[in-house]
């Protein structure tokens, strides 16, 4: 049983290199964010979204030009929505990222502080994979019936995970539903032995991280 999310860890083809990028580009560095060297094949929409939220545009604006100048790709260049301002971008490891903020105006120049790191996994079934994690132990914080589910965490955890359909997700992040092979990513919980959820994503142990996605 796990009661919370308490890392993520990327696998990655250069570990130097993505250790650099995500220095770089974020401020980004365990234990918030963990690396480690990987090469299981994988082919195009990996599955899963990070997310960076922040306080205002000008925040986004910052974090969205220090990733692009560390080497990621645009695919959705900074505009507001109706939920706020953001873009996404994809990092050389091929991770792809989403910076935004509710605010739709400034409010002061860009602090680049990390508001929160939110884990979002695209499912095929967003109640049944919702009811999968409640029976390992993780407790719902929001809910919006079939389409999203986010779960509550603890304060020492470093990553909120939450749940969007697998199609929404894609079409969020601007890129192709179609994808296969590997996620490259591991979940780490206070779980007492690994496990995968229905949609492939693997847990382990926070104090082993061992095992691959």
């Amino acid at each position: 049983m796990t009661s919370s999310l308490t890392s993520v860890t990327l696998e990655v083809t250069d570990l130097a290199a993505a250790e650099r990028f995500y220095a770089d580009a974020f401020g980004l560095t365990a234990p918030r964010l963990r690396l480690r060297a990987g090469d299981a094949p994988t082919e195009g929409f990996r599955g899963f979204t990070m997310s960076i939220t922040v306080a205002r545009p000008s925040d986004v604006d910052s974090f969205l030009a220090s990733a692009v100048a560390a080497g990621a790709t645009t695919i959705k260049p900074a505009a507001k929505s109706l939920w706020g301002y953001g873009g996404v971008v994809q990092a050389p490891d091929g991770t792809i990222w989403k910076l935004a903020t509710s605010a739709k105006k400034d409010a002061g120049p860009a602090t680049r502080e990390i508001g929160e790191l939110v884990l979002l996994l695209g499912v095929e079934d967003v109640k049944a994979t919702k009811q999968f994690y409640v029976e390992q132990g993780l407790t719902v914080g929001r809910s919006f019936g079939s389409k999203y589910v986010e779960f509550a965490a603890e304060e020492s955890s470093p990553v909120k995970l939450a749940l969007y359909k697998r199609r929404a997700l894609a079409k969020d992040a601007g890129v192709p539903v179609e994808g296969s092979g590997s996620h490259r990513l591991a979940l780490g919980g206070t779980t007492a032995a690994p496990f995968t959820d229905p949609d492939g994503f693997a847990w382990e142990a926070t104090a082993s991280a061992t095992t691959t996605s």
